[in-house]
Order: structure tokens, then C-alpha cells, then sequence
């Protein structure tokens, strides 16, 4: 679907000048016919300067707003330059680019289109309260889209003009408000909603962004994020 279509990659970044470079390399190598947008979000390492290097376009915000924030400058840039394919895809390299293109087939039937990590592909695994809370909100979400979602916090994510218009007019920036109430949004509104099986892969450098101390806490702010986003008009 992408022979008459321009698709951005968007990739949001904090303090990842440790993989940044190769992120950026694998992408433009997999998928030379696509751009390359690296939202560098407030970091106080190179990262900007070795995106900028490595050839990527750059946008930057002045101090870290979370992924929520990046995302939504993100998708403003690929709103007002009329891209009709946005991609997001972490700086940390555990996205792998060769899913892309099943994530953009995906669009033919859905207006976003989920990269799924425990739909069957690969061996990524979650144990813990994470676990819990991911499976909870796959089953109420699964319900309210009338189709079945395995991974509804997944950051590895497709989506068509009419949601990059959507996120650029709209996106939180609250704690799994990037994927979990964008979803709840997408869905109420009306919008198709699809997933693709990938594969992670280990990060390539930085920091994680949820430290194993966090996973007890996971839980209980995916409920109120979800009682939240689900009642919300």
C-alpha cells in the first residue's frame, strides 16, 4: 500500500546516544524509501548530535516530556507535512524495522495496526504484576474493539492519515497514556484497530525507562489509567 503513499518513522528519544546510531542505520538500511523523524525528548546526552550525524532529521524539545510528548510533536511534524503513514518505533533497538512493512499491510484492514509481542512470534516475556495488568488490559480492550489484542501497551505501533491528524490534534503525555488511552480513544471513536506478531529484541544501550523496583506500582496505574481513559469524554 505504500507505492503511492510517504510513510515517516518516528522515533522518540531520551538519552540514547548509545544505540541511537545504529537504530538510525538499520532503519535507513531495511527501509531506504521511508523518513526518518528522531524526537529527541530534552536529552542531556549526544543523542541529538549523532541522529543529526547519522543523517536523520531532528526535532527537539527543550526539556523531557516522556514518549507521550515526544510522540505528539512526533506526529504534529508528520501531520503538517503531510505524511500518510506515521511509524513509531523505540531508540533503544528492540524494534525490529523488518516488521514494518507487515505493520503498513496491516493498514488495509485497520486505521492502527499494533506490533503484537506475544502474539507468537518470538520469546519476549513479562512476569509479575507487569504481566497481569498487560493481560487484563488486552481482555477489556480486545472486548471493546470486537477483535482480539495481545499487546495493547506496545510502542511499536502503524497508523494512517486519519489517526496521525487525531495524534496531532490530540495525545497525552500522562503515564501510559501514550498507548493505553490512545487505544481507548481510537477504538470509542470508531476506528479499526489491528495487530501484527513481532519479535523484541534486547535493548542496544540506555536506560530502561521501567526499572524491575516499578513493576509493583505497574499494576495499579494501569487500572486508573484505564478506569480513566474509559470514562473520559
Amino acid at each position: 500500500m505504500t507505492a503511492d503513499k510517504r510513510v515517516l518513522i518516528i522515533i522518540p528519544a531520551w538519552n540514547e546516544a548509545d544505540s541511537i546510531a545504529d537504530v538510525i542505520s538499520e532503519v535507513r538500511g531495511e527501509l531506504p524509501a521511508y523518513d526518518v523523524l528522531v524526537v529527541n525528548d530534552g536529552s542531556t546526552d549526544a543523542t541529538e548530535r549523532v541522529a543529526l550525524a547519522c543523517g536523520a532529521r531532528v526535532v527537539s524539545l527543550p526539556y523531557n516530556l516522556g514518549v507521550g510528548g515526544a510522540m505528539r510533536l512526533g506526529y504534529r511534524y508528520a501531520d503538517e507535512n503531510d505524511y500518510d503513514v506515521a511509524i513509531q518505533l523505540d531508540a533503544d533497538g528492540q524494534h525490529d524495522p523488518r516488521y514494518v512493512p507487515k505493520l503498513i499491510d496491516g493498514l488495509n484492514d485497520a486505521h492502527l495496526v499494533l506490533g503484537a509481542r506475544f502474539a507468537g512470534e518470538g520469546d519476549y516475556r513479562v512476569r509479575g504484576p507487569r504481566w497481569w495488568a498487560m493481560t487484563l488490559l488486552s481482555r477489556v480492550m480486545s472486548r471493546m474493539a470486537k477483535t482480539k489484542l495481545d499487546d495493547t501497551t506496545s510502542g511499536f505501533r502503524a497508523c494512517d492519515r486519519e489517526i496521525i491528524r487525531l495524534f496531532a490534534q490530540w495525545y497525552p503525555v500522562e503515564y501510559l497514556g501514550d498507548t493505553v488511552e490512545t487505544l481507548v480513544r481510537v477504538i470509542r471513536l470508531g476506528h479499526p484497530v489491528g495487530q501484527v506478531p513481532v519479535a523484541m529484541r534486547p535493548r542496544a544501550g540506555g536506560v530502561p525507562s521501567n526499572s524491575p523496583v516499578k513493576a509493583a506500582v505497574y499494576l495499579g496505574r494501569a487500572l486508573i489509567t484505564l478506569l480513566l481513559a474509559v470514562n473520559r469524554r
